[in-house]
């Protein structure tokens, strides 16, 4: 199953169905219905609609179909009907325009200093006072909004494998700074070790004598040892490790998997700060910023993940 982004966009047009050999010829001339769908991250499904006046009924049927195939992202749809065609449109009826013209004149005796109508606010008038073709305008935007929908979410499902790439990516550069940061423990270990018995050996040779050479080594040692404990990173490094094969399990699964790698995220962050917490070697605080780097980078890119 693929991986899909909360980022995508798709647009559409379709002419409406349903004229009749008996409309009238200026009604004939079919509009277009017109759609873009658009969406970015959004914590839960968050469906937007901008539509026009003649399709907003069909609303509730919109969210039903974009919410079976969506789940999260901040969505917004925009529909509208196109104006017919200049070269097809024919007179409106003679009617309308003359219902037109007694509403104004009533308008002006209450309004004097009303404005006259124009030409284009007869016109939208004379469309809106003739019944729309629902049925032919519903098909028509049901039809387009499943084309616009099946494009858009195959936007987001290339959005969607380029970020999987990216992260797969840093998963690999983390598993590379775990690498090379396994060996700096004992290094640091046996370094520290070292230094306790040098000073050990100095504060016997300036001192009295009151303690024996050997006591003085154990106690350097058990030093050692209880410093190599506080810096132990073995726990830290596998659950690390641990975290980076669910990463990669999750995006194989695919499907709604940003929430789940969300919460892998902090994971890794909490494990990459201790291991920064424990360093005892500046090598190994090198690692830690590293990998809070690369950490970032990957929550940069889940947050996109639907």
């Amino acid at each position: 199953m693929s991986v899909y982004s909360m980022t995508g966009y798709a647009s559409g047009q379709q002419t409406a169905h349903g004229s009749t050999e008996d409309a009238p010829a200026w009604k004939n001339a079919q509009p277009r219905v017109g759609l873009e769908l658009r969406s970015v991250n959004s914590r839960f499904l968050d469906l937007g609609f901008r539509l026009s006046d003649e399709l907003r009924q069909h609303e509730p049927a919109l969210r039903e179909l974009l919410g079976q195939r969506l789940k999260r992202g901040k969505v917004e749809l925009r529909a509208y009907l196109q104006g017919r065609d200049a070269g097809t449109l024919a007179d409106p009826p003679p009617r309308v325009l003359q219902r037109l013209a007694s509403v104004q004149d009533q308008v002006r005796v209450w309004l004097p200093d009303a404005a006259p109508l124009s030409v284009a606010d007869a016109l939208r008038a004379a469309s809106s006072a003739e019944p729309a073709d629902d049925e032919g305008t519903a098909k028509a935007l049901m039809e387009l909004a499943q084309t616009v929908l099946d494009d858009f979410v195959a936007a987001r499902a290339r959005e969607g494998a380029r970020l999987a790439k990216l992260i797969r990516e840093r998963v690999a550069q983390l598993r590379e700074l775990a690498r090379a940061a396994e060996p700096l423990v004992p290094q640091a270990v046996q370094a520290q070790k070292e230094r306790f018995i040098a000073r050990w050996h100095e504060a016997l040779a300036s001192g009295d004598g009151q303690v024996g050479p050997e006591a003085a080594q154990e106690r350097a040692l058990a030093e050692a040892t209880a410093f190599a404990i506080r810096i132990d990173v073995a726990e830290e490094l596998g659950r690390l490790a641990a975290h980076l094969d669910e990463i990669e399990a999750v995006l194989k699964k695919g499907g709604e998997v940003g929430k789940r790698l969300d919460f892998l995220i902090q994971e890794l962050h909490r494990e990459a700060n201790t291991l920064g917490s424990k360093s005892a070697a500046l090598e190994l605080t090198r690692v830690s910023v590293d990998m809070k780097v690369l950490i970032e980078q990957m929550r940069e890119q889940v947050q996109n993940i639907e």
